[in-house]
Protein backbone atom coordinates (compact mmCIF):
# COMPACT_ATOMS: atom_id res chain seq x y z
CA UNK A 1 0.00 0.00 0.00
CA UNK A 2 1.28 3.47 -1.37
CA UNK A 3 1.72 5.98 1.75
CA UNK A 4 -0.10 9.21 0.74
CA UNK A 5 0.57 10.74 3.61
CA UNK A 6 1.58 14.76 1.92
CA UNK A 7 5.47 15.00 1.78
CA UNK A 8 7.15 17.86 3.47
CA UNK A 9 10.43 18.31 2.32
CA UNK A 10 11.43 20.84 4.99
CA UNK A 11 10.34 18.19 7.81
CA UNK A 12 13.03 15.85 6.33
CA UNK A 13 15.98 18.91 5.81
CA UNK A 14 14.92 21.25 8.50
CA UNK A 15 12.75 20.81 11.16
CA UNK A 16 11.12 22.64 12.97
CA UNK A 17 13.27 24.54 15.55
CA UNK A 18 16.47 24.25 13.43
CA UNK A 19 18.80 27.25 13.46
CA UNK A 20 19.23 29.38 10.04
CA UNK A 21 23.00 28.68 10.27
CA UNK A 22 22.25 24.83 10.94
CA UNK A 23 20.36 24.70 7.41
CA UNK A 24 21.97 22.15 5.37
CA UNK A 25 22.42 22.51 1.30
CA UNK A 26 20.38 19.84 -0.59
CA UNK A 27 21.09 19.86 -4.17
CA UNK A 28 17.81 17.21 -6.06
CA UNK A 29 17.53 16.16 -10.08
CA UNK A 30 16.27 13.74 -11.98
CA UNK A 31 18.02 10.60 -12.83
CA UNK A 32 18.80 11.29 -16.08
CA UNK A 33 17.88 14.01 -18.87
CA UNK A 34 17.74 13.42 -22.37
CA UNK A 35 17.65 15.99 -25.29
CA UNK A 36 18.22 16.24 -28.87
CA UNK A 37 16.85 16.28 -32.40
CA UNK A 38 14.45 12.90 -32.74
CA UNK A 39 15.16 11.56 -29.20
CA UNK A 40 11.01 10.43 -28.81
CA UNK A 41 11.57 7.90 -31.47
CA UNK A 42 14.46 6.39 -29.65
CA UNK A 43 12.63 6.16 -25.47
CA UNK A 44 12.32 3.02 -25.66
CA UNK A 45 15.65 2.23 -25.45
CA UNK A 46 16.18 5.08 -22.40
CA UNK A 47 13.40 3.15 -20.66
CA UNK A 48 14.86 -0.28 -20.97
CA UNK A 49 17.71 0.62 -18.89
CA UNK A 50 14.73 1.42 -16.04
CA UNK A 51 13.18 -2.22 -16.50
CA UNK A 52 10.12 -0.87 -17.37
CA UNK A 53 7.82 -3.96 -18.78
CA UNK A 54 4.51 -1.92 -18.72
CA UNK A 55 3.85 1.62 -18.56
CA UNK A 56 0.92 3.69 -18.45
CA UNK A 57 0.53 6.55 -20.85
CA UNK A 58 -0.92 10.25 -19.99
CA UNK A 59 -1.63 12.90 -22.67
CA UNK A 60 -4.49 14.61 -24.17
CA UNK A 61 -6.56 13.57 -27.23
CA UNK A 62 -3.85 15.31 -29.42
CA UNK A 63 -0.97 14.52 -27.79
CA UNK A 64 -2.61 10.88 -28.46
CA UNK A 65 -2.74 11.77 -32.13
CA UNK A 66 0.74 13.27 -32.31
CA UNK A 67 3.96 13.08 -29.78
CA UNK A 68 2.60 10.45 -27.21
CA UNK A 69 1.77 7.98 -30.43
CA UNK A 70 5.47 8.00 -31.20
CA UNK A 71 6.73 7.44 -28.14
CA UNK A 72 4.23 4.64 -27.62
CA UNK A 73 5.62 2.78 -30.68
CA UNK A 74 9.26 3.37 -29.86
CA UNK A 75 8.15 1.45 -26.62
CA UNK A 76 6.73 -1.52 -28.37
CA UNK A 77 9.29 -1.71 -30.46
CA UNK A 78 11.82 -2.73 -27.09
CA UNK A 79 8.95 -4.73 -25.98
CA UNK A 80 7.33 -2.87 -23.71
CA UNK A 81 3.68 -2.96 -23.38
CA UNK A 82 1.38 0.58 -22.62
CA UNK A 83 -1.71 1.08 -21.01
CA UNK A 84 -3.17 4.88 -21.90
CA UNK A 85 -5.37 7.30 -20.28
CA UNK A 86 -6.43 10.75 -20.99
CA UNK A 87 -5.23 13.89 -19.63
CA UNK A 88 -8.74 16.02 -19.25
CA UNK A 89 -6.53 19.37 -19.46
CA UNK A 90 -6.53 19.80 -15.73
CA UNK A 91 -3.87 19.32 -12.93
CA UNK A 92 -6.59 19.17 -10.16
CA UNK A 93 -7.36 16.64 -7.62
CA UNK A 94 -10.37 15.48 -9.24
CA UNK A 95 -8.46 15.00 -12.49
CA UNK A 96 -5.78 13.06 -10.67
CA UNK A 97 -7.83 10.70 -8.83
CA UNK A 98 -10.08 10.12 -11.80
CA UNK A 99 -6.78 8.66 -13.63
CA UNK A 100 -5.09 7.07 -10.95
CA UNK A 101 -8.47 5.05 -11.47
CA UNK A 102 -7.63 4.10 -14.72
CA UNK A 103 -4.46 2.96 -14.23
CA UNK A 104 -4.44 1.29 -10.94
CA UNK A 105 -6.11 -1.78 -11.91
CA UNK A 106 -3.70 -2.44 -15.10
CA UNK A 107 -0.56 -2.93 -12.42
CA UNK A 108 1.62 -0.63 -14.54
CA UNK A 109 5.56 0.12 -13.23
CA UNK A 110 6.09 3.36 -14.39
CA UNK A 111 4.14 5.97 -15.87
CA UNK A 112 4.68 8.64 -18.67
CA UNK A 113 3.35 12.34 -18.84
CA UNK A 114 3.51 13.79 -22.34
CA UNK A 115 2.67 17.10 -22.80
CA UNK A 116 2.71 20.57 -21.40
CA UNK A 117 3.47 21.69 -18.03
CA UNK A 118 0.09 20.76 -16.33
CA UNK A 119 0.21 17.23 -18.01
CA UNK A 120 3.63 16.91 -16.58
CA UNK A 121 2.70 18.33 -12.88
CA UNK A 122 -0.66 15.90 -13.40
CA UNK A 123 1.93 12.86 -14.51
CA UNK A 124 4.10 13.19 -10.80
CA UNK A 125 1.36 13.49 -8.97
CA UNK A 126 -0.35 10.30 -10.71
CA UNK A 127 2.64 8.45 -10.28
CA UNK A 128 3.66 9.00 -6.76
CA UNK A 129 -0.26 7.87 -6.01
CA UNK A 130 0.72 4.93 -8.07
CA UNK A 131 3.79 4.43 -5.79
CA UNK A 132 5.70 3.65 -9.50
CA UNK A 133 8.54 6.18 -11.24
CA UNK A 134 7.70 9.07 -13.52
CA UNK A 135 9.06 10.07 -17.10
CA UNK A 136 8.95 13.32 -17.94
CA UNK A 137 8.16 13.79 -22.20
CA UNK A 138 7.42 17.47 -22.48
CA UNK A 139 5.90 18.82 -25.55
CA UNK A 140 7.14 22.65 -24.45
CA UNK A 141 9.71 24.39 -23.23
CA UNK A 142 7.74 26.71 -21.85
CA UNK A 143 8.59 26.20 -18.11
CA UNK A 144 10.97 24.51 -16.14
CA UNK A 145 8.29 21.99 -14.64
CA UNK A 146 9.38 19.01 -16.39
CA UNK A 147 12.58 18.74 -13.86
CA UNK A 148 11.46 18.72 -10.43
CA UNK A 149 9.70 16.91 -7.80
CA UNK A 150 6.42 19.14 -7.26
CA UNK A 151 3.68 19.67 -8.78
CA UNK A 152 1.22 22.58 -8.85
CA UNK A 153 -2.09 22.26 -8.62
CA UNK A 154 -5.12 23.79 -9.41
CA UNK A 155 -8.68 23.70 -9.30
CA UNK A 156 -11.57 22.88 -12.23
CA UNK A 157 -11.35 25.99 -12.89
CA UNK A 158 -8.02 26.57 -13.30
CA UNK A 159 -7.32 29.01 -10.02
CA UNK A 160 -3.82 27.82 -8.41
CA UNK A 161 -4.75 25.17 -5.39
CA UNK A 162 -1.31 25.09 -4.19
CA UNK A 163 1.90 22.95 -3.94
CA UNK A 164 2.44 18.78 -3.63
CA UNK A 165 6.21 17.69 -2.77
CA UNK A 166 7.19 14.32 -3.44
CA UNK A 167 10.20 12.58 -1.78
CA UNK A 168 11.27 11.63 -5.57
CA UNK A 169 12.62 13.58 -8.58
CA UNK A 170 11.33 12.31 -12.02
CA UNK A 171 13.45 8.97 -12.98
CA UNK A 172 13.73 10.40 -16.59
CA UNK A 173 13.06 13.37 -18.56
CA UNK A 174 13.03 13.09 -22.67
CA UNK A 175 12.98 16.32 -24.40
CA UNK A 176 12.67 16.46 -28.44
CA UNK A 177 13.49 19.66 -30.26
CA UNK A 178 12.02 18.10 -33.37
CA UNK A 179 8.57 18.62 -31.39
CA UNK A 180 9.53 22.00 -29.24
CA UNK A 181 10.63 23.56 -32.47
CA UNK A 182 7.16 22.80 -34.13
CA UNK A 183 5.24 24.22 -31.50
CA UNK A 184 4.54 28.26 -31.46
CA UNK A 185 7.32 30.37 -30.84
CA UNK A 186 5.35 32.08 -27.83
CA UNK A 187 5.47 29.27 -25.69
CA UNK A 188 9.64 28.98 -26.37
CA UNK A 189 9.72 32.58 -25.62
CA UNK A 190 7.22 32.20 -22.19
CA UNK A 191 10.40 29.16 -21.16
CA UNK A 192 12.50 31.96 -21.75
CA UNK A 193 10.60 34.27 -18.99
CA UNK A 194 10.16 31.73 -16.28
CA UNK A 195 13.89 30.53 -17.07
CA UNK A 196 15.59 34.31 -16.82
CA UNK A 197 14.03 34.62 -13.23
CA UNK A 198 16.11 31.48 -11.67
CA UNK A 199 19.62 33.26 -11.19
CA UNK A 200 18.19 36.84 -9.66
CA UNK A 201 16.12 34.32 -7.62
CA UNK A 202 18.92 32.11 -6.55
CA UNK A 203 21.24 34.87 -6.27
CA UNK A 204 19.32 36.31 -3.43
CA UNK A 205 18.51 33.34 -1.55
CA UNK A 206 22.16 32.55 -1.64
CA UNK A 207 23.09 36.38 -0.28
CA UNK A 208 20.36 35.97 2.55
CA UNK A 209 21.55 34.02 5.38
CA UNK A 210 18.01 33.37 6.05
CA UNK A 211 17.04 32.05 2.28
CA UNK A 212 15.53 29.24 1.73
CA UNK A 213 14.77 26.91 -1.13
CA UNK A 214 11.36 24.83 -1.54
CA UNK A 215 12.95 22.54 -0.48
CA UNK A 216 13.70 24.15 3.12
CA UNK A 217 17.33 24.08 2.67
CA UNK A 218 20.13 26.40 1.77
CA UNK A 219 20.57 27.01 -1.55
CA UNK A 220 23.61 25.09 -3.32
CA UNK A 221 26.97 26.54 -5.07
CA UNK A 222 26.28 23.91 -7.73
CA UNK A 223 22.43 25.03 -8.82
CA UNK A 224 23.44 29.02 -8.14
CA UNK A 225 25.90 28.12 -11.00
CA UNK A 226 23.41 26.26 -13.00
CA UNK A 227 21.41 29.24 -12.61
CA UNK A 228 23.65 32.00 -13.75
CA UNK A 229 24.92 29.75 -16.79
CA UNK A 230 20.83 29.95 -17.63
CA UNK A 231 20.58 33.72 -17.77
CA UNK A 232 24.05 33.77 -19.84
CA UNK A 233 22.65 30.87 -22.32
CA UNK A 234 19.10 33.10 -22.28
CA UNK A 235 21.18 36.75 -23.15
CA UNK A 236 23.06 35.25 -25.50
CA UNK A 237 20.96 32.79 -27.34
CA UNK A 238 17.53 33.80 -27.06
CA UNK A 239 16.76 35.91 -30.32
CA UNK A 240 18.54 33.27 -32.13
CA UNK A 241 16.56 30.68 -30.67
CA UNK A 242 13.40 32.05 -31.59
CA UNK A 243 14.01 32.74 -34.91
CA UNK A 244 14.89 29.06 -35.17
CA UNK A 245 11.82 28.05 -34.10
CA UNK A 246 10.05 30.52 -36.21
CA UNK A 247 11.50 28.86 -39.25
CA UNK A 248 10.76 25.41 -38.00
CA UNK A 249 14.48 23.94 -37.26
CA UNK A 250 16.87 22.60 -34.91
CA UNK A 251 20.09 24.81 -34.49
CA UNK A 252 22.38 24.62 -31.74
CA UNK A 253 21.26 28.30 -30.41
CA UNK A 254 17.46 26.06 -29.94
CA UNK A 255 18.91 23.56 -28.54
CA UNK A 256 21.30 25.55 -25.90
CA UNK A 257 18.00 27.43 -24.81
CA UNK A 258 15.80 24.53 -24.25
CA UNK A 259 18.19 23.15 -21.91
CA UNK A 260 18.39 26.82 -20.52
CA UNK A 261 14.66 26.42 -20.17
CA UNK A 262 14.03 22.74 -18.71
CA UNK A 263 17.06 21.17 -16.99
CA UNK A 264 18.81 24.31 -15.70
CA UNK A 265 15.97 26.22 -14.73
CA UNK A 266 14.16 22.86 -13.37
CA UNK A 267 17.08 22.39 -11.26
CA UNK A 268 18.19 25.67 -10.31
CA UNK A 269 15.23 26.88 -8.84
CA UNK A 270 14.79 23.99 -6.33
CA UNK A 271 17.58 23.68 -5.45
CA UNK A 272 18.80 27.21 -5.26
CA UNK A 273 15.41 29.06 -4.46
CA UNK A 274 12.58 31.26 -5.53
CA UNK A 275 12.05 34.74 -4.44
CA UNK A 276 9.74 37.84 -5.23
CA UNK A 277 9.81 37.32 -9.24
CA UNK A 278 7.72 34.39 -8.40
CA UNK A 279 5.61 35.69 -5.68
CA UNK A 280 4.43 38.70 -8.01
CA UNK A 281 4.06 35.75 -10.66
CA UNK A 282 1.97 33.75 -9.09
CA UNK A 283 -0.65 36.37 -8.19
CA UNK A 284 -1.49 38.02 -11.25
CA UNK A 285 -3.47 34.84 -11.98
CA UNK A 286 -5.97 36.40 -9.26
CA UNK A 287 -7.24 38.34 -11.69
CA UNK A 288 -9.36 36.50 -14.37
CA UNK A 289 -8.17 37.86 -17.90
CA UNK A 290 -4.92 37.86 -16.83
CA UNK A 291 -5.27 34.05 -15.70
CA UNK A 292 -7.47 33.49 -19.22
CA UNK A 293 -5.01 35.34 -21.67
CA UNK A 294 -1.10 34.90 -20.52
CA UNK A 295 1.19 32.06 -19.86
CA UNK A 296 2.97 31.57 -16.69
CA UNK A 297 6.46 32.68 -17.85
CA UNK A 298 5.03 35.69 -19.25
CA UNK A 299 4.07 36.47 -15.44
CA UNK A 300 7.36 35.46 -14.14
CA UNK A 301 8.98 37.99 -16.56
CA UNK A 302 7.00 41.08 -14.97
CA UNK A 303 7.30 39.48 -11.66
CA UNK A 304 11.37 39.42 -12.08
CA UNK A 305 11.33 42.91 -13.07
CA UNK A 306 9.37 43.78 -10.12
CA UNK A 307 11.63 42.09 -7.61
CA UNK A 308 15.03 43.97 -9.13
CA UNK A 309 13.33 47.25 -8.86
CA UNK A 310 12.47 45.94 -5.70
CA UNK A 311 16.00 44.85 -4.64
CA UNK A 312 17.83 48.24 -6.57
CA UNK A 313 18.76 46.78 -9.76
CA UNK A 314 17.76 49.54 -11.95
CA UNK A 315 20.59 48.43 -14.37
CA UNK A 316 19.90 44.92 -14.45
CA UNK A 317 16.18 45.42 -14.64
CA UNK A 318 16.69 47.64 -17.82
CA UNK A 319 19.19 44.83 -19.28
CA UNK A 320 16.56 42.19 -18.32
CA UNK A 321 13.61 44.40 -20.01
CA UNK A 322 15.76 44.92 -23.32
CA UNK A 323 15.79 41.58 -23.82
CA UNK A 324 12.09 40.85 -22.88
CA UNK A 325 11.59 43.28 -25.34
CA UNK A 326 13.47 41.84 -28.37
CA UNK A 327 12.21 38.25 -27.83
CA UNK A 328 8.83 39.04 -27.27
CA UNK A 329 8.48 38.65 -23.62
CA UNK A 330 5.45 41.27 -21.57
CA UNK A 331 7.58 44.47 -19.79
CA UNK A 332 4.79 47.15 -18.49
CA UNK A 333 1.72 46.30 -17.15
CA UNK A 334 -0.12 47.00 -20.30
CA UNK A 335 0.97 44.15 -22.08
CA UNK A 336 -1.06 42.25 -19.28
CA UNK A 337 -4.05 43.72 -19.76
CA UNK A 338 -3.75 45.51 -16.72
CA UNK A 339 -3.67 49.09 -15.63
CA UNK A 340 -0.95 50.82 -13.52
CA UNK A 341 -3.52 53.35 -11.41
CA UNK A 342 -6.11 49.92 -11.10
CA UNK A 343 -7.19 48.54 -7.52
CA UNK A 344 -5.86 45.06 -8.96
CA UNK A 345 -2.29 45.81 -8.79
CA UNK A 346 -3.39 46.74 -4.99
CA UNK A 347 -4.72 42.84 -5.10
CA UNK A 348 -1.38 41.40 -6.69
CA UNK A 349 0.65 42.98 -4.00
CA UNK A 350 -1.26 42.24 -1.19
CA UNK A 351 -1.44 38.57 -2.73
CA UNK A 352 2.38 38.30 -3.34
CA UNK A 353 3.68 38.23 0.48
CA UNK A 354 1.45 35.83 1.29
CA UNK A 355 3.56 33.34 -0.82
CA UNK A 356 6.29 32.25 2.09
CA UNK A 357 9.24 32.39 -0.21
CA UNK A 358 8.43 36.13 -0.97
CA UNK A 359 10.36 36.76 1.94
CA UNK A 360 13.90 35.35 1.14
CA UNK A 361 14.12 38.71 -0.12
CA UNK A 362 16.87 40.49 2.46
CA UNK A 363 14.16 43.26 3.78
CA UNK A 364 10.89 43.48 4.80
CA UNK A 365 8.40 43.04 2.61
CA UNK A 366 5.21 44.79 2.65
CA UNK A 367 2.34 44.83 0.28
CA UNK A 368 3.44 48.56 -0.20
CA UNK A 369 6.85 47.51 -1.09
CA UNK A 370 5.54 45.53 -3.48
CA UNK A 371 3.18 48.08 -5.39
CA UNK A 372 6.05 50.36 -5.35
CA UNK A 373 8.21 47.54 -7.24
CA UNK A 374 5.05 46.74 -9.34
CA UNK A 375 4.84 50.24 -10.62
CA UNK A 376 8.60 51.07 -10.86
CA UNK A 377 9.53 48.09 -13.23
CA UNK A 378 6.33 49.34 -15.12
CA UNK A 379 7.07 52.24 -15.77
CA UNK A 380 11.14 50.90 -16.96
CA UNK A 381 9.69 48.39 -19.24
CA UNK A 382 7.22 51.05 -20.40
CA UNK A 383 9.76 53.54 -21.45
CA UNK A 384 12.01 50.01 -22.97
CA UNK A 385 9.13 49.32 -25.23
CA UNK A 386 8.83 52.58 -26.68
CA UNK A 387 12.61 52.54 -27.28
CA UNK A 388 12.76 48.79 -28.56
CA UNK A 389 9.55 48.81 -30.40
CA UNK A 390 6.81 45.69 -29.15
CA UNK A 391 6.77 44.55 -32.47
CA UNK A 392 7.67 40.61 -31.02
CA UNK A 393 5.16 41.32 -28.75
CA UNK A 394 2.47 42.17 -30.55
CA UNK A 395 3.51 39.16 -32.95
CA UNK A 396 3.16 36.41 -30.48
CA UNK A 397 0.43 37.10 -29.12
CA UNK A 398 -1.61 37.43 -32.41
CA UNK A 399 -0.59 33.84 -32.91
Amino acid sequence: MVDLTPFDPGAVYAPQGMNDADLPGVFISPQRYVQGAGVLERSGRYLSLMGVKRGGVLASTRGFGADAGRLIGSLASEGIATVQAVFGGECSTDEITARVADFQSEKVDCLLAVGGGKCVDAGKAIAWRLGVPVVIVPTLASNDAPCSALSVLYTPQGMTDGIEFYPDSPALVVVDTDVVANASERYLVAGMGDAMATWYEARVCLDNPRGRTPLGARPTLASCALGEICAKTLYEQGERAVKAVHAGAVDEALEQVVEANTLLSGIGFESGGIAAAHSVAQSYPAIERVHANYLHGEMVAMGLLTQLMMNGGEDEALKAATFFTRVGLPVHLGQLSLDSRGSEIELVAELSVQFPLMHNMPFEVTPAVVRDGIIAAHELGAATARKEGDEAYRRLQSE
